[in-house]
């Protein structure tokens, strides 16, 4: 029997949509299991032993699908016995007693698989549980409001937390803003309601909700049923009937398509209770996860704080576009907090009522989405999981990204230059490139203008996580917006020389549609004007042959008659000395909350301390979003050493390194497991007037370098210039018993 992970993905794109997106049943990954055991054992994790744990808990699965076989074609051979004249009894016996065999060696391969299950599901647990510990204790991120009890899906970033998040900013607006040449704007967070109601967030951005009958607490109806049926999934796999196992897969895979109804009634047919009271829900009902406001104190001008950052680049296209010269292709960029209402916030970092979102929009040319850098790109090597892989039951794979570009996988260059582009800044942050992979979005996950998104996934303790959507939205945003202003945000391209076109050409009868639809005249000519032109000539004919014709109208929701006086069709020859069209959008869409919680799991691990029993905890920080680049340990508390250390930190102020210097009275390696903890990478002993030694973090080796030395090796190293070996190479290594670690202090 198969065992199954459900995966969670979470709302950055399509836009406007309901933030609820398509539980994702996929095979068991035992990457994030093996991490945690690492982790417990004081060992690093691996990607080997995360891959050899996978293929163990596979070939499990797949030796229970064999033997399973063997009961059932041993079981027919039994029954054929019983049923065949002249079987002897001794020959029946031996079949029976070989059927008994096989059902035994089944059920331990289920209890096996049983156990497996439960340890994966608590070693994920277990390192969950050491890094939010630490995290919270060395004030990377805490509750807000904590002395007044907190209040779900808000958090404070700690001095350290501030740090990491501003270096990953920083590295964000290197690698995209500064490299691409993009346009950065800073919009408001309130947003006017117009302009919200126009990109579909008023009426569409919605979860369905469900409460306890009893207490009024309120519940997501999808993470009700996803986590019934993912416990069944995981804890009962070897006791599921293969047709039940079937039908939960089958629920989750259509989770984001239930109506309020269907939905309603798998929880009444599961027996779904509220899970704090185990009391009866209501039904499920949709509830819109905006925060209102009105803007002005009249209470006339309604808003909502923004749900996204998108919209107020899109409103500004025209005036970015004069800025970029008039010319295409351009790309805008903004970061900002977003707030989203969520009924029940979890998973900590990973689901937030206010977050960061940093935003790309590239506009370009519908008719040519070719990249010229796409070749910079093309030859990278990652796990992608095409819709066809998901569909048909099979895994990620590894694949090159100008292979999967050129077979249509990947709908055009620009979206593949992208998706290439967030490969290399998250891998370059420091999430492992075997706990990464790149998603495509199902049909049932796509809106029905975009022609093709994919989900950077990051996979950590609570699964596979959606933490980037790169995105080819079409040219429908910039439409809307035009609409529903009256301003045209279009673009332009000149000809060199003037061209003789066709154009579709439909002028309606403004008096004789009033006649006919009165208030709804308007609703009828954009219905017209919005009608594709295999359409209209349709229409056309139908009216020349029969005088009129049946036209549905969406905003009416109804079929009108259109009569043959009412509207006038014709396709004309123009000449036109350019060509105007709405260009479309690539939106890569990073949620930097869930980056830097996937960050933190990836670079947690323990190592043992010369303490029993005890484990040091290590943040292996890249020196790039490392919260402080390295420390200053005088060796002991005299004036002398203090001197050298002042000297020391004033070069590496002046060079720009942050840093701290560390002068309690405890021990060195007391100190150096402290300052591991928050992932310092390296560590500036002082034990001399003339020289100090480096440490580095993760290898704990040690170089001596002279004082005058100190802030442009430190600064060599931290800003990527060199490598730790590159500097062994050049500078004497240094081993002295104030090496040893210690536990560190609680704090």
């Amino acid at each position: 029997m198969r065992l199954a992970l459900l995966l969670f993905s979470s709302s950055l794109v399509p836009k406007p949509r309901s933030p609820s997106k398509t539980l994702l049943l996929l095979p068991f990954s035992s990457a994030a299991a093996a991490a945690a055991a690492g982790a417990a054992e004081g060992m690093d994790s691996s990607a080997s032993a995360s891959a050899s744990a996978s293929a163990s808990s596979v070939s499990l699965r797949e030796a229970l699908a064999e033997k399973q076989a063997a009961v059932d074609a041993q079981g027919d051979a039994v029954r054929a016995l019983k049923a065949r004249a002249g079987a002897g009894r001794a020959e029946i016996d031996a079949a029976v007693d070989a059927l008994k065999a096989l059902k035994l060696e089944a059920a331990a391969l289920s209890r096996q698989i049983q156990s497996s299950a439960a340890a994966a599901v608590a070693g994920r647990e277990a390192l969950r549980q050491a890094v939010v510990n630490t995290l919270e204790r060395r004030l990377f991120y805490i509750p807000s409001f904590k002395i007044y009890r907190g209040v779900a899906g808000l958090f404070d970033y700690g001095p350290p937390g501030c740090a990491v998040k501003s270096n990953v900013l920083a590295f964000w607006r290197q690698h995209f803003v500064l490299e691409e040449g993009m346009l950065e704007v800073d919009c408001p967070c309130v947003t006017p309601e117009v302009v919200l109601k126009a990109s579909g967030h008023v009426d569409k951005f919605t979860d369905l909700m469900v409460k306890d009958e009893k207490t009024g607490t309120c519940y997501r109806a999808d993470h009700l049923i996803k986590d019934f049926c993912k416990e069944k999934l995981e804890k009962d796999a070897a006791l599921l009937p293969p047709e039940k196992a079937a039908e939960f897969q089958h629920v989750l895979a259509v989770l984001d398509d239930l109506s309020p109804e269907e939905m309603g009634a798998k929880i009444k047919e599961y027996g779904i209770t509220a899970p704090d009271t185990k009391n009866p829900l209501s039904d499920p009902y949709p509830f819109n996860l905006m925060f209102q406001t009105s803007i002005g104190p009249s209470g006339l001008s309604p808003g909502y704080m923004r749900p996204e950052t998108a919209q107020g680049i899109f409103v500004n296209f025209k005036d970015l576009y004069y800025y970029n010269g008039n010319k295409l292709p351009f790309a805008a960029a903004q970061i900002g907090q977003a707030f989203r209402n969520e009924i029940s916030p979890r998973q900590g970092l990973l689901r937030v009522r206010e977050f960061t979102l940093a935003e790309i929009e590239h506009f370009v040319d519908p008719e040519d989405k070719s990249h010229p850098k796409f070749g910079d790109v093309a030859d990278l090597e990652f796990l992608m999981f095409p819709r066809e892989e998901q569909l048909t039951g099979k895994s990620a794979v590894k694949k090159k990204l100008g292979e999967a570009v050129s077979k249509g996988t990947i709908n055009n260059e620009t979206l593949g230059y992208f998706i290439g582009r967030v490969y290399l800044f998250l891998t370059q942050l420091g999430i492992d490139k075997d706990r990464l992979r790149f998603r495509q979005h199902l049909p049932n996950e796509m809106a029905h203008y975009a022609a093709d998104c994919w989900d950077a996934e990051i996979e950590c303790s609570y699964g596979w996580i959606e933490c980037v959507g790169i995105a080819d939205r079409s040219a429908y945003d910039l439409r809307a917006h035009s609409e529903k202003s009256g301003v045209p945000l279009v673009a332009h391209e000149k000809f060199p020389e003037p061209r003789e076109v066709e154009k579709l050409v439909i002028t309606p009868s403004k008096k004789e549609l009033g006649l006919a639809f009165k208030g709804n005249q308007k609703m009828v000519i954009e219905a017209f004007e919005a009608m594709k032109e295999t359409e209209a000539l349709e229409m056309k004919v139908a009216l020349e042959s029969k005088g009129e014709v049946e036209f549905h109208v969406c905003t009416l929701n109804k079929s009108v008659t259109i009569k043959k006086n009412m509207v006038s069709i014709s396709m004309e020859k123009k000449k036109e000395h350019q060509r105007v069209f709405t260009p479309s959008v690539i939106e890569p869409s990073f949620g930097i909350g869930r980056i830097i919680y996937c960050l933190f799991e990836h670079c947690f691990y323990q190592r043992p301390s010369k303490a029993e029993d005890e484990q040091l905890n290590v943040f292996r920080f890249p020196p790039l979003v490392a919260p402080i680049k390295c420390t200053v340990f005088p060796l002991v508390k005299i004036e002398k050493f203090d001197v050298v250390a002042k000297k020391i930190s004033k070069a590496l102020t002046t060079a720009g390194i942050s840093h701290i210097i560390d002068i309690t009275g405890t021990s060195i390696g007391k100190r150096y497991a402290r300052t591991d903890e928050i992932g310092v990478p390296l560590a500036i002993t002082v034990d001399s007037t003339t020289s100090v030694t480096i440490r580095d973090r993760d290898s704990k080796e040690q170089i001596r370098v002279d004082i005058e030395e100190v802030a442009s090796v430190v600064k060599e190293v931290t800003d990527g210039q060199s490598t730790w070996a590159d500097v062994m190479w050049r500078y004497p290594t240094h081993a002295v018993s104030h090496t040893d670690e210690e536990p560190a202090d609680e704090e």
